[in-house]
C-alpha cells in the first residue's frame, strides 16, 4: 500500500479492531473484509488516521488468531460469500444464515465457520466446471495461483487435514513428511485437483475482497496496520511444507515470572535462523510481500524473539527448564576451572533424589489411611522403574529413558510420587542441553546443588554467570539487528514492535537505531524500580512508539479503572484527583485525552475504549467487552463483536464529535 506510506511518519490517533468484531447489514454473524470499508468511512468522520487489525490468517477451528494454519492464507470466516458471482442461486440460504447468527452478542466461532464452509462447498459444487475453467493457465484464477504459489501447499495441506479429521499433521496416517516435488505432484493429482481448487478459489476471493477494502481505507487517508505474529503454529502448512525453517524439537515460550512460576510453553517451534539465512530469508520476505498488498504498517508480535527466544524441550509441558537461544553456554571447561570434577558437574546438572523423599512424598500424598505394605509397593515401583541408585548411597538419579515432564506424567506410578518427581525434575543448578554445554536453570538459586556450594564457590559461579549474560546480550543485539534489518529492507511497510516483558537493554537500542516503533501500554509503563512505582509522564514517551491504554490480552480501560487500577494514584498522575470511581463518558474523555497527548507518534485505542465516550455503548458487565483472557480456553475468547452495526454507530453524533475532539489533541 504505497499511498499509505506517505502518512507513516505523521502523528496519528488510531483504533484497534478485530475484523470479526465488525457488524454490518451485509455480514453474516461476524465481521467480513468488505466491512472494513464501511468502518473506514466512520473512522474518517471521527478523525481517526490509523486502523490496526488483529491477525487475519486462517486458523481453522482454533479461534485464536495467533494460532494460524498458514502465514499466507486468509481466514474463510472473513469472506463475504454473497459478493461471489457464483453465489446468486444461494441468496435465500445466505439470508437464513444471517438470521441465525446476526443477533448474537458474541459470535459463535465454530458454528459460523462450519455454516460458512458448508455453503461454500455447495456453491463450489454447483459451479465447479466454471471455476475449473477460470483456473486454466489463461484464466483469472489460474493467473492468481501463478502469482501466489504458496496456495498449492496450503490447499494440499487443508485437504489432507480434513481427510485426517482435522488432526495435527504429526498424527496423519500419511504425508507427514513431504518435499516440494511431493506437494506439486499432490496438487496436480487428477482425482484431487478439484478439492485443491476449492481452497484456491476461496483464497483468491478473500484476497480480492481484502485488497479492495484496504484500498478504500488508503483512499480515505487511513493507515491500515496488520499484525504478523512472529511464531507459527506447529500444526501449520508452513512447518509441514518447510520444516527446514524450524527447530521442531523445541517449543517457544516465556520464562517463569511473577504471574506464572511455570513460565509459558506456547507449543510453537522456534526458527532455525541459520537455515533461513542460507536462502536469504526467502520465507520471511515472501510473507512480508504478501502482507504489503494490504497494509502500510505491521505489528511484530513478540519482537524479543528476533533477539533471543525462550525455548523448552518438547518433552516438557512447563517452561521451567527452558533456556534462551542464542546464549553463550557455560562449558565443562568452565566448571572444571571452578574446581568441579566429573561427579560434582553431575551434581549441579542432574536432579538428585534422596531415598527418604520418595517415601515421604507417597505417605503424605496417600488418600486416607494406608498400610505400610501398600506404601512400600508404591515406593519400590518408583525405585525399580524410574530411578537409578548412585552406588550404595541414599541418592538416586532419573533413568536415562526419562527425558522430561511428559515421560514422568506417562508413568504408571502413584500420583503423589508422580507429582513429587515432576517437581524434582527441575531441581538442578544447570540444564545440560547439549553434551558439555550448560545453561543456568531459572530457579538455580533454589536448587539443592546451589545450596550445597560454599560461599566462595557461589561468588565464583555468579561471576561466571554474569559474564555469560553480558556476552549473550552482545549476541542478542547482533542477532536482532541483523534480522530486523532484513525485514526493514524487504518491505516499505512501517514496522511496529510489541516489546513488552523483561526487555534486555539491547532491544530498545536496536529498535531506536532502526526506527522501529516500540509499544507503550500506559498501565504497565512505569518506573518499577522506584518507590511507589510511578507512571512515566506522557511527555517522556518516545516519539518512536505506539501508546495505548489496553491490548487484546488485557481488560479494557473501563474494567481496568473500576476493578484493577489504583484509582487515586492514577488520577493524581493525570492531574485530576477528583475523577469519579465509576467509569462514564466524562471519565473516558479525561483519561483518553491525557493519553492522546502522549509524545508517541501513534496513540491507539481499542474500539471498545472509544465507544465509551458515548453513553449508548456501555455493556452491563465491563468484563464482557474484552477480547481475550490469557490462559483460558472457552467460547468467549476472540469472539468480541461491536454492540451495534457500523451504520447505527455512525448515527451517534455524540460519539463522533467526542472522537473528533480526541483526534485534535496536540502533544
Amino acid at each position: 500500500m504505497a499511498e499509505e506510506n506517505k502518512i507513516t511518519g505523521k502523528r496519528l490517533i488510531g483504533t484497534v479492531v478485530p475484523v470479526g468484531a465488525l457488524r454490518s447489514q451485509n455480514s453474516i454473524g461476524i465481521g467480513e473484509f468488505p466491512d472494513l470499508a464501511e468502518f473506514g468511512s466512520l473512522c474518517a468522520k471521527m478523525g481517526i488516521g490509523l486502523v490496526q487489525l488483529l491477525p487475519v490468517n486462517d486458523t481453522g477451528y482454533q479461534s485464536s488468531p495467533y494460532s494460524a494454519l498458514t502465514a499466507f492464507g486468509l481466514h474463510p470466516l472473513y469472506l463475504r460469500i454473497g459478493d461471489l458471482s457464483e453465489a446468486a442461486p444461494f441468496r435465500a440460504k445466505l439470508t437464513e444464515l444471517g438470521g441465525r447468527f446476526n443477533g448474537k452478542v458474541r459470535f459463535p466461532y465454530e458454528a459460523i465457520l462450519r455454516a460458512k464452509m458448508d455453503i461454500l462447498r455447495d456453491i463450489y459444487s454447483a459451479s465447479e466446471k466454471e471455476i475449473a475453467a477460470k483456473a486454466a493457465p489463461s484464466g483469472a484464477l489460474g493467473n492468481w495461483i501463478e502469482e501466489n504459489p504458496w496456495v498449492k501447499s496450503y490447499a494440499v495441506f487443508r485437504r489432507l487435514k480434513e481427510a485426517n479429521g482435522e488432526k495435527s499433521w504429526n498424527d496423519w496416517t500419511s504425508h507427514r513428511k513431504v518435499s516440494a516435488a511431493d506437494i506439486e505432484a499432490l496438487w496436480d493429482e487428477p482425482g484431487l485437483k478439484g478439492q485443491h481448487l476449492f481452497w484456491a478459489w476461496i483464497q483468491e476471493a478473500l484476497d480480492r475482497q481484502f485488497k479492495d477494502a484496504a484500498a478504500s481505507l488508503a483512499g480515505l487517508g487511513i493507515l491500515l496496520e496488520g499484525d504478523l505474529p512472529i511464531l507459527m503454529n506447529e500444526d501449520s502448512c508452513d512447518v509441514w511444507a518447510h520444516p527446514q525453517n524450524f527447530h521442531q524439537n523445541l517449543s517457544a515460550g516465556a520464562p517463569p515470572d511473577m504471574y506464572d512460576a511455570n513460565g509459558q510453553n506456547w507449543g510453537f517451534p522456534i526458527y532455525d535462523w541459520k537455515a533461513q539465512e542460507q536462502d536469504s530469508y526467502s520465507w520471511w520476505k515472501a510473507r512480508l510481500k504478501a502482507a504489503e498488498k494490504y497494509y502500510g504498517a505491521y505489528r511484530i508480535d513478540h519482537v524479543l524473539g528476533f533477539f533471543r527466544i525462550w525455548a523448552s524441550s518438547r518433552q516438557d509441558n512447563s517452561a521451567v527448564l527452558g533456556r534462551y537461544i542464542p546464549y553463550k553456554p557455560v562449558t565443562v571447561q568452565d566448571l572444571e576451572a571452578l574446581g568441579f570434577d566429573k561427579s560434582r558437574i553431575r551434581w549441579v546438572s542432574r536432579p538428585h533424589i534422596l531415598t527418604g523423599e520418595v517415601w515421604d512424598a507417597v505417605k503424605q500424598g496417600w488418600a486416607g489411611e494406608y498400610r505400610d505394605a501398600d506404601v512400600a509397593a508404591a515406593v519400590n515401583k518408583v525405585f525399580s522403574f524410574v530411578l537409578d541408585r548412585i552406588g550404595s548411597e541414599e541418592l538416586w538419579l532419573f533413568k536415562d529413558a526419562i527425558r522430561g515432564e511428559k515421560d514422568i506424567e506417562a508413568l504408571d506410578i502413584h500420583p503423589a510420587a508422580k507429582a513429587f518427581l515432576i517437581k524434582a525434575w527441575g531441581n538442578r543448578l544447570f540444564l545440560e542441553y547439549e553434551k558439555d554445554k550448560f545453561f543456568p536453570a531459572w530457579f538455580y538459586h533454589d536448587s539443592r546443588a546451589y545450596a550445597s556450594l560454599s560461599g566462595s564457590e557461589k561468588d565464583l559461579l555468579e561471576t561466571l554467570l554474569q559474564s555469560r549474560r553480558e556476552e549473550s546480550e552482545k549476541v542478542w543485539e547482533k542477532e536482532g539487528k541483523k534480522l530486523l534489518s532484513t525485514l526493514i529492507a524487504a518491505s516499505p511497510m512501517l514496522p511496529c514492535a510489541e516489546d513488552l516483558g523483561a526487555v534486555p537493554a539491547c532491544v530498545p537500542k536496536v529498535l531506536t537505531k532502526l526506527k522501529i516503533l516500540g509499544l507503550r501500554v500506559v498501565r504497565w509503563h512505569r518506573a518499577w524500580d522506584k518507590a511507589g512505582q510511578p507512571y512515566i509522564p506522557f511527555e517522556e514517551y518516545p516519539e518512536l512508539s505506539v501508546c495505548t491504554p489496553a491490548v487484546h490480552d488485557s481488560s479494557c480501560l473501563r474494567e481496568w479503572w473500576e476493578n484493577e487500577a489504583g484509582q487515586a494514584q492514577f488520577a493524581n498522575f493525570l492531574g485530576v484527583p477528583s475523577l469519579p470511581r465509576i467509569y462514564n463518558p466524562g471519565v473516558a474523555k479525561v483519561i483518553l485525552h491525557k493519553i492522546a497527548g502522549a509524545a508517541s507518534r501513534f496513540r491507539v485505542f481499542q474500539i471498545q475504549d472509544l465507544l465509551h465516550l458515548s453513553n449508548k455503548w456501555y455493556s452491563a458487565d465491563p468484563a464482557s467487552e474484552r477480547i481475550n483472557v490469557p490462559g483460558t480456553y472457552n467460547d468467549f475468547n476472540w469472539t468480541y463483536r461491536l454492540p451495534a452495526a457500523i451504520s447505527e454507530i455512525a448515527q451517534d453524533n455524540e460519539l463522533i464529535n467526542a472522537v473528533k475532539e480526541l483526534s485534535a489533541v496536540k502533544g
